[in-house]
This record gives C-alpha cells, structure tokens and sequence, in this order.
C-alpha cells in the first residue's frame, strides 16, 4: 500500500511511494506509478530516494536530477 509524500517543500510532483528491500515505487501527480530498483538505478540511489520519501522532503528533485530515466516500468 502506498504512503502519502509529505511534500514538507510544498511544491514537489510526488503523491505518494512504497519501498521494499531493493525497489522504491513513486506515484507522481501525473498519475502512472514509477518503479525504480537496484538493478535499474543502482543500490546507493534507491537507499538515497527511501531515505527522502521517508523525510518528505527533495525526493522529486533527487529522482529529476539524477534518476529520471532509470525506471524499470
């Protein structure tokens, strides 16, 4: 199930995420889901964007600047 973004910035895209061992599934404004795993977006990334989905804070900007393109559906 997924957990509603905080946006504590007020003006990011991210509705809301969910996250398991080695993937974190975003759902933007736009609607669709994104999923983004180890394999897909590398380890350190994955554990970056869980640690700002959980902060609710620069999570947007983080998967625009350096994961934008890396989903895996």
């Amino acid at each position: 199930m997924m957990k509603r973004y905080a946006n504590k910035g007020g003006n990011s895209n991210v509705f809301a995420y969910e996250y398991g061992s080695d993937y974190i599934t975003i759902q933007f404004g736009s609607g669709s889901p994104y999923t983004y795993s180890y394999s897909s977006a590398g380890k350190e990334n994955i554990e970056r964007m869980k640690q700002l989905a959980d902060a609710g804070q620069g999570l947007n900007s983080y998967v625009m600047r350096y994961v934008k393109k890396l989903y895996v559906r």
